[in-house]
């Protein structure tokens, strides 16, 4: 009996049952406060009263939060009326919905631009970031500082390059002259 390889299959057995474990977890987690945002948005009289109401939002997350402990405030319970009238209204979306964690749409979702949040959905996605980065990148204002041609692209799911995340790219051009001497500079150092 190979001891080493009955060690590691055990191990990836572990590994995987957890990562399959966290996305039904975090699936079901979304799929909850995808319902929890519908029924308050019902419980507000439906789509065009809940614009105006955060009063039962108010009342609701006082009495959850004396009942179950915290998770549930003011504005975890606004962040999930956000979250269900996001995704019902881009049903193109929806695919995406399970896709990044609940703290990754708490912090996107009071950004309310369609496009910008779309945006920064697309970043989690590329770059796996995690929370710190994702906020890093919105406090930078990353996609303010995109040019309308770049985030027309965007929009339009086109390909962009490098480039065009670049407002004015500077290209700076040396000559011979200064390429030897600090060539001949970085020589003598070693």
């Amino acid at each position: 009996m190979n001891y080493y390889n009955e060690i590691k299959n055990e191990i990836i057995d572990i590994e995987t049952y957890k990562k399959v474990k966290d996305y039904s977890k975090n699936k079901r987690e979304l799929e909850g406060y995808y319902k929890i945002g519908q029924l308050l948005i019902d419980a507000q009289g439906g789509k065009e009263k809940a614009k105006y109401g955060n009063k039962i939002i108010k009342e609701y997350s006082s009495m959850l939060t004396k009942e179950l402990g915290k998770g549930y405030s003011w504005r975890n319970l606004y962040n999930m009326r956000l979250y269900y009238l996001f995704f019902s209204e881009n049903e193109i979306l929806q695919p995406l919905a399970t896709i990044l964690s609940w703290t990754h749409y708490s912090i996107i979702l009071p950004l309310k631009e369609i496009n910008k949040i779309k945006y920064y959905i697309n970043e989690c996605k590329k770059h796996n970031l995690v929370k710190r980065q994702l906020q890093e990148k919105i406090k930078n204002k990353e996609y303010e500082r995109l040019d309308n041609k770049t985030k027309e692209k965007l929009i339009k799911n086109e390909g962009t390059k490098i480039g065009d995340y670049i407002k004015k790219p500077i290209l700076i051009k040396m000559n011979e002259e200064i390429i030897n001497i600090c060539t001949k500079q970085h020589k003598r150092s070693n």
